[in-house]
């Protein structure tokens, strides 16, 4: 299949451009300058040059696509305008039928949940996720037009160099670990890989359609995942539990979300035959830490 994809040097974009590509299909991919465009270009896929907030400069591009797949997120105080903006702009580009749109969520639009919950479960989502339950309803809808749309809401990603999981290794290999409230709170946790194999599974089959988790349902709490972590620093870190009020003030209404308390369940996606390789950070730490120190010297080479 022809595929375009936006946020292809993002964490999840650029995991799931390796998927698409590794399973054989044709992936255009949106990028705003000539280096990420030969970033993208190396891993196999052909760039797009263009801006998520400038309809004009993709939309043909995604009208070409048998489908497409939106990882991309704008940050900063546009992030609501530009996403929407993308959302009907690729929504509109692929309203032929037979066509799908992939839309990335999160697993934070579920809320506290400290029973397991799964695609059924009713959405209290925490503030900074409080304006993705709208988004994925005008994605959800779209299916009236023929078109199959496919909501994923990953857990929080590990692997790699990046993300939340990835800042515990910087702080751990800093020997500092700052843990926000204290820290029995469970966390949903999906391997980059296999989050990317979710994404693949589900543009490629023509019937999977709908809300999907991606966890590895592995249920770990945060310090279980810190302890592991830190076993495995070149020394060993001080750990601090900063109160929730505390790190609110610093850090918003991104404190809270990293606050909760998540027990997730993915059956749509293993109805797909999903199944992930790795069921735990703490279990993997010491090749996790590796992957992440491989991650960063490859970071520290390409700066130079």
């Amino acid at each position: 299949m022809r595929i375009f994809l936006t946020g292809g040097t993002g964490y999840i974009g650029a995991a799931v451009l390796d998927g698409l590509v590794r399973a054989g299909h044709r992936v255009d991919a949106l990028v705003r300058n000539s280096g990420k465009a030969a970033a993208v270009q190396a891993r196999g896929a052909h760039p797009v040059m263009g801006d998520l907030a400038t309809p004009a400069t993709y939309a043909d591009a995604a009208r070409a696509a048998d489908g497409v797949v939106h990882t991309a997120l704008e940050s900063g105080p546009r992030a609501l305008q530009v996403e929407t903006t993308a959302v009907d702009t690729l929504l509109a580009a692929n309203d032929r039928p037979g066509r799908f749109v992939v839309y990335t969520s999160g697993v934070w639009v579920l809320g506290s949940t400290s029973l397991p919950a799964d695609e059924t479960a009713p959405l209290n989502p925490a503030e900074i996720s409080a304006w993705r339950p709208a988004l994925e309803t005008r994605v959800l809808e779209a299916a009236s037009t023929g078109l199959r749309p496919i909501v994923i809401r990953p857990g929080i990603v590990y692997g790699g160099g990046r993300g939340i999981v990835g800042d515990l290794f910087k702080d751990a290999a800093n020997s500092l670990v700052r843990i926000i409230g204290p820290g029995e709170n469970h966390w949903p946790l999906v391997y980059d890989r296999d989050l990317a194999d979710l994404y693949v599974r589900a543009a490629s089959n023509p019937d999977a359609s709908g809300v999907f988790y991606a966890n590895d349902e592995g249920d770990e709490r945060v310090n279980d995942i810190v302890a592991a972590i830190a076993a495995h620093a070149p020394t060993s870190p001080s750990i601090r539990h900063v109160p929730i009020a505390e790190a609110r003030q610093k850090m918003g209404p991104y404190a809270d979300a990293l606050a909760l308390d998540q027990v997730v369940r993915s059956p749509r996606a293993r109805a797909l035959g999903w199944n992930p390789s790795l069921h735990s950070v703490s279990g993997n730490a010491a090749r996790l830490f590796e992957e992440w120190r491989r991650a960063k010297a490859r970071e520290a080479a390409a700066a130079e």
